[in-house]
């Protein structure tokens, strides 16, 4: 596709849909007249320069977003982002969870959870010819191992100055590749969560709904050696100081004021067809939800709560919580809306557009049905790929696996082995090994795994695979009683609950593990050969793809230009700009939901009983009316929580939120439940993304839990 072609598009198309898209920042000087009519103050130029403020401030954890709060590396995220970090270093007898975390001084900070990063984006290159080069003529298998080998060698000539991570990131469907260089810090460290009454008051019951009440934010460190650049944890480590960090506002913001959002988007699938909208919607996610659900009984019912056992279970029971509730909204929005109707409704006029035109239908015409038939192919196995999917929630099985492949994959050069478990890879998969301890528990795991073995095994013969029915004894009927038996041999006898063990096990030839007894690993070499015929099929078809969508992809950006839609690529994880201003919402008719929660809804729905259990100096600051320097007039109270028509979805959460001037006004932590679908198709009316307020934050800070020393190294502007 020509270059000029995507510019084209955004010019002319981003006033059409009030305050819809994920934009890459290299497209926002595009938008300076726009944006500033909007409400933006700074030059538009500087959001699209990632060295400079504000974008070297914002930074990715691997999964949510944070920034930069003080010269010292002190990082603001959301609560449920450090939630692993938190449960990680609790105890029954020490629990953090339960009630807060405060380090007074750098000494008392904790190492958050083995593996956690901080990254800081500091390059973004198109290189899509390069990625693209020779590739023409090929298809399938060859087609994604040459692009594969392509992002590969990108990657190890970025990476040859030491302390940076880099990938190659696919848009609009691999129309174009992007490689993203960033600094990885590996010493972070955690200082400070308020109590789970404060960071997750309403808990599951209020995740996604509004009014909320929730106090979601954390803070961590991150940590460098004495000469500046990345290192593992070490006492001698001093705090990173980052270019530039964010002023943190105790004004905050009002009702139509101008904000937006930098942060690192997980995924969305607006640009997906008629046929994977109506599987995900009418198949995918009702299976999903369901198993999810599932698994959170199972988790509750093994592991008593306030056991040592629950807590390492709990950061996955948040997760598998919120995804179900995201599941459910799903179906209950897709159930109301037109969604698959309007899909098939674009389809039919974009194949009249393609047809109507002798060079777009000699170009275009066969890639709608060519879609359609590789879309069928990948959904082919979906029964079955859904219930291994979800063994990989469990953990035995697939770290045996994982070390298994280890062993085999390093036989090969290292550019010739797969993602993952390249030499690069070695210090993250590491520590991997080394958290399973405060996440594993062999009752909870067991039960979960014969949950998905009695699933597998009620799947139509043609779909089992032969490895797995002989290594468990499944035959045409399942005995129960006889896996139970296995199972309880596997759990009883495996020493990969060992981390010294499993680490062990990390440098050991694939001659060792073909010998070993323990039965994990037998089974990970029993299994092996399979898992490899399963991946290679999924290779070969994921080349077909990465050949059509961006031909798909290629004619919709035309055709939206054509009609003054706006185009941006689906959210990746990749760094994204959304812009958007306060503003309220009407969920059902008569009803209008106003764009602030006060201090006083957490009394009111307070109960005493968790997940509405406010501790016990809260709830009299409120009633007293320790309203301090926060207090808001047009309220007349402090504000908690905030809505914002920003575009965002999950790997937002604990984006900062800015006004025109660039100040921190609030932290991203959720979106409405009637805004759910937004992944899908973005609604204007409906879509709104929820923010704990920059003034709540400090309020709690200063009030509740005499965080001084952290207000004192913040700038706080008022």
């Amino acid at each position: 596709m020509k270059k000029w072609l995507l510019a084209t598009a955004i010019a002319t198309s981003f006033g059409a849909q009030a305050d819809e898209g994920m934009w890459q920042p290299y497209q926002l000087p595009a938008m300076a007249d726009e944006l500033k009519a909007k409400g933006l103050e700074i030059d538009a130029k500087s959001i699209s320069k990632l060295t400079e403020f504000p974008m070297n401030a914002v930074i990715s954890l691997g999964g949510c977003t944070a920034s930069f709060v003080s010269p010292k590396g002190l990082v603001v995220t959301n609560h449920h982002c450090a939630y692993g970090s938190i449960q990680y270093n609790s105890t029954p007898e020490k629990n953090l969870l339960r009630d807060g975390f405060l380090a007074k001084n750098f000494a008392e900070e904790l190492p958050a959870t083995p593996g956690s990063r901080v990254y800081v984006t500091e390059e973004v290159t198109n290189v899509t010819d390069k990625v693209k080069q020779g590739l023409d003529n090929k298809q399938g298998d060859a087609f994604y191992k040459g692009v594969e080998a392509a992002e590969k060698s990108l990657v190890a000539q970025c990476e040859k100055e030491d302390g940076y991570r880099c990938q190659v990131y696919s848009f609009h469907g691999g129309l174009e590749y992007y490689l993203v260089k960033q600094l990885e810090i590996r010493d972070v460290r955690l200082v400070y969560n308020p109590a789970a009454s404060v960071g997750k008051y309403g808990g599951d019951v209020d995740n996604w709904m509004w009014p909320r009440h929730t106090g979601d934010f954390s803070f961590y460190r991150a940590y460098v050696n004495k000469n500046g650049k990345p290192a593992d944890f070490s006492k001698d480590n001093v705090p990173y100081e980052p270019k530039s960090f964010l002023k943190v506002s105790a004004k905050g913001v009002k009702e139509g004021d101008f904000v937006m959002v930098a942060g690192y988007p997980g995924r969305t699938n607006r640009y997906r067809t008629g046929n994977e909208v109506e599987n995900q919607f009418e198949w995918s996610y009702p299976q999903g939800k369901e198993l999810r659900e599932r698994f959170i009984e199972i988790i509750k019912e093994t592991a008593p709560e306030g056991s040592d056992e629950r807590i390492k279970y709990e950061s996955l029971i948040a997760g598998l919580a919120n995804y179900a509730k995201n599941f459910t909204s799903m179906i209950e929005f897709y159930g109301k809306s037109t969604m698959l109707e309007d899909k098939r409704t674009l389809e039919a006029k974009l194949k009249s557009w393609i047809d109507a035109d002798s060079s777009r239908k000699a170009q275009y015409g066969e890639v709608l049905a060519q879609l359609d038939k590789l879309v069928a192919q990948s959904q082919a196995d979906q029964q079955r790929d859904i219930i291994l999917g979800y063994l990989g929630y469990t953990t035995m099985l697939p770290t045996a696996r994982e070390l298994y492949r280890l062993a085999n994959e390093k036989a090969l050069p290292d550019m010739e082995r797969e993602p993952g478990f390249q030499e690069r890879d070695m210090i993250r998969f590491k520590a991997g090994m080394e958290r399973i301890d405060r996440r594993y528990a062999a009752s909870v795991d067991k039960a979960l795994v014969f949950e998905m073995l009695k699933r597998y095994a009620a799947l139509p013969k043609s779909e089992r695979l032969p490895a797995l029915d002989k290594y468990f004894g499944i035959g045409n009927k399942l005995d129960e009683a006889k896996l139970k038996k296995t199972l309880d041999k596997m759990y009883k006898n495996t020493k990969l609950d060992n981390k010294d063990v499993r680490l062990a096990w990390m440098d050991k030839s694939v001659a060792d593990f073909k010998a070993s007894k323990d039965p994990m690993i037998q089974f990970a070499v029993a299994f092996y050969d399979t898992g490899m015929q399963l991946e290679q099929k999924k290779k070969e078809l994921a080349g077909e793809l990465m050949k059509v969508r961006p031909q798909y992809m290629e004619a919709i950006i035309v055709y939206n230009r054509e009609q003054g839609k706006p185009v941006y690529a689906d959210a990746n994880s990749s760094l994204r700009v959304t812009v958007g201003h306060v503003k309220g919402y009407s969920p059902k008719d008569g009803l209008y939901a106003v764009p602030f929660t006060r201090l006083e809804g957490i009394v009111q729905k307070d109960t005493g009983v968790e997940p509405f259990d406010a501790p016990k100096k809260e709830l009299e600051l409120i009633k007293a009316k320790q309203y301090g320097d926060f207090y808001f007039k047009d309220i007349d109270s402090v504000p908690v929580n905030f809505l914002s028509t920003l575009d965002t979805t999950g790997g937002n959460s604990g984006s900062p939120t800015l006004n025109g001037r660039a100040e921190l006004v609030g932290l991203l932590f959720d979106g409405v439940y009637e805004s759910i679908i937004g992944d899908w198709n973005y609604d204007d009316n409906i879509n709104r993304s929820i923010q704990v307020d920059s003034r709540y934050m400090l309020w709690v800070m200063k009030y509740l839990d005499n965080a001084d020393n952290l207000l004192q190294e913040m700038e706080i502007v008022k």
